[in-house]
């Protein structure tokens, strides 16, 4: 991948819809950790409450233990093919076995979140445009005029609570990325489609000079791309080069 190419992500079920929602969350999350900035801190708060609202609609934990199952014995059956790096297989499967074995000791996504008072007043609040200005939230102005080593505690343990869930999460979407290779395609018009038997998740590698991109409607059997200039009074060209890969 050059400096000058984009990749779009498309899920093609609601599990993987679901985790590639949460990971984006996650990386806001872990970028927003830091006490030094106000804006900062109220960026990590309302990422907070996004995972939240997602946490109460879903079973993460559930769907991604069954996929940590599944991954390793998928990689069991690498072992016996010739010429495998076994010793790379074996700490792959450990890795994930640990993420299994931590995700089973920790509460519920969010469960702990529910008691704590503070981020219940802020979560109210965060749903109002503009629901976070001091009158409206004392308790955050407050907070955010506490000591910065004190705010920076919190921060970290709020995000220690959700870090099984980053490791498990990076490592099983890491695999699966990984499990897709990037062919050479060309779309006719703006236009692309093809099938994607049992597969989670379409990436597009494009050129982002060329200022394009995708549209993606489909599902777990089919899918169909179609190709849109960044500004409206350009155009794509008659034959567009791209590359995909189904994972």
């Amino acid at each position: 991948m050059t400096h000058s190419s984009i990749i779009f992500e498309y899920p093609l079920n609601e599990k993987m819809r679901n985790w590639l929602r949460v990971e984006y969350l996650l990386q806001q999350l872990v970028a927003s950790k830091n006490a030094h900035s106000p804006e900062a801190c109220l960026l990590f708060l309302r990422t907070l409450t996004e995972l939240l609202d997602i946490f109460e609609r879903n079973e993460l934990r559930a769907d991604l233990l069954k996929e940590l199952e599944r991954q390793q014995s998928k990689l069991q059956q690498w072992l016996i093919v010739p010429d495998i790096d076994t010793q790379a297989v074996h700490c792959l499967i450990d890795e994930l076995s640990a993420h299994g074995q931590k995700m089973n000791t920790v509460p519920k996504f969010g469960s702990t979140f529910k008691e704590d008072r503070f981020i219940g007043q802020i979560r109210q609040r965060l749903s109002i445009p503009g629901g976070y200005c001091n009158f409206d939230t004392p308790t955050l102005h407050l907070w955010q005029h506490l000591p910065i080593e004190k705010r920076q505690a919190q921060l970290d343990h709020w995000y220690a609570g959700l870090e099984p869930l980053h490791l498990s999460l990076q490592t099983l979407l890491h695999l699966i990325r990984q499990s897709g290779r990037f062919n050479e395609l060309q779309a006719h018009q703006g236009f692309f489609q093809n099938a994607a038997e049992d597969k989670n998740l379409l990436r597009i590698l494009l050129s982002s000079d060329d200022e394009i991109y995708p549209q993606v409607s489909g599902h777990k059997a089919r899918f169909s791309i179609r190709f849109f200039p960044l500004e409206n009074d350009d155009r794509v060209p008659e034959i567009l080069p791209f590359q995909l890969a189904c994972c």
